[in-house]
């Protein structure tokens, strides 16, 4: 591929999702695609779900929070770049105020469940992100949003989560249970068996709270409201297939990452999603040169510093094909275009080798 062929993808997406296994780069990727959109003249947006907070430090913000959050850069009149770190107890809450009463969010906000729910709760997370992402769409001031999704081992969480949560809110299985408790009250706690009752005084005891009270004032209060969770994950399912936007699948060049990538991949297209390619980070690209096809042979015939040099340049040209060889060898991944960023020397913390990052992506002919 050529130069263009990242920047036309950044020209004519509307939503750009980073996706990939944890400790990738896909913050440092994210950031770096919405700067570099930015400075073609974009109205951009980039979205982090990254606790450590990373994105704020190389955008050069003290802390990120759950509003857009202009980017200030220096000599630069084109375009503009906000960015912002989901929060997503806040983020939850703002859907629970949008779909209910005042009063009716006040009594599932308050309640002690729900805070477990929309702080720890397995994919409420990836749930807000694609909420938030809906907000943005929804709201009209950005041509691009950039995505940076949840670290996941499990694949796709970020497409999974949606039809988990909103599973678990249904909790047809678990309504079932609560119903005599839901209908009676306390007193209907005599209709569970004795083990039953064993164990929630033990968790009640534990945790210092009603939890079975909790749970079932918590289902009472969200009845009605799944079908409005549900149509809004429909509607981003939607967004996220639409052609405008595109997963860009982030690696690096070990068996491992690159497993993962092909794994990313293979879902992606089972589920019909747009996919605009790969970066590979921190790569180390080594040329043959003529004359020295076996420089560790030449190192042990040579003395001083030449010796050396020709040690170092042995050990990271091997480096270099090893990762050609995973590369080559990932299939699924040979027939999208592929951005190579070398392994950096400095951190990436700041504006410039954050825009340095997206030259090298861009500058990438062997995608």
């Amino acid at each position: 591929m050529t130069e263009a062929a990242i920047d036309r993808l950044l020209d004519e997406s509307h939503i750009i999702v980073c996706t990939g296994a944890g400790g990738v780069g896909k913050t440092t990727a994210s950031a770096a695609l919405a700067l570099r959109a930015a400075d073609r003249g974009r109205r951009a947006i980039v979205c982090t779900i990254d606790p450590a907070r990373r994105l704020a430090q190389s955008l050069g913000l003290s802390e990120l929070g759950n509003e857009p959050n202009r980017v200030e850069r220096a000599g630069s009149k084109r375009g503009e770049l906000d960015a912002m770190m989901l929060d997503m107890k806040r983020t939850f809450d703002e859907m629970v105020l949008e779909m209910a009463s005042p009063a009716r969010a006040e009594q599932i906000m308050s309640n002690p469940f729900y805070k477990h729910v929309s702080s720890t709760l397995a994919g409420t997370q990836e749930y807000m992100a694609m909420q938030k992402l809906f907000e943005l769409h929804e709201e009209g001031r950005w041509e691009l949003i950039v995505i940076d999704t949840p670290p996941t081992r499990s694949a796709l969480d970020f497409l999974d989560a949606p039809k988990r949560l909103t599973d678990f809110l249904e909790g047809r299985f678990l309504k079932l249970m609560l119903w005599p408790y839901m209908k009676a009250g306390k007193g209907g706690m005599k209709v569970l068996n004795f083990g039953t009752q064993i164990a929630l005084k033990t968790v009640t005891r534990i945790t210092g709270s009603d939890l079975f009270a909790d749970v079932g004032a918590f289902f009472q209060a969200f009845e009605g409201m799944y079908e409005d969770f549900k149509n809004r994950a429909k509607r981003v399912r939607e967004l996220l297939a639409a052609r405008r936007t595109s997963f860009i699948v982030v690696t690096s060049p070990t068996g491992s990452s690159l497993r993962e990538a092909q794994y990313f991949t293979e879902r992606l297209r089972a589920e019909n999603m747009p996919i605009g390619g790969i970066v590979v980070n921190r790569t180390h690209l080594v040329p043959e040169v003529a004359g020295l096809e076996d420089p560790g042979a030449l190192a042990e015939r040579a003395q001083g510093p030449l010796a050396g040099a020709l040690e170092a340049y042995a050990a990271w040209r091997a480096v270099s094909v090893r990762e050609k060889h995973l590369l080559d060898a990932a299939t699924g991944l040979e027939r999208l275009p592929v951005w190579r960023v070398p392994d950096l020397a400095d951190e990436v913390c700041d504006l410039k080798t954050l825009r340095a990052v997206g030259d090298l992506i861009a500058d990438d002919k062997a995608g």
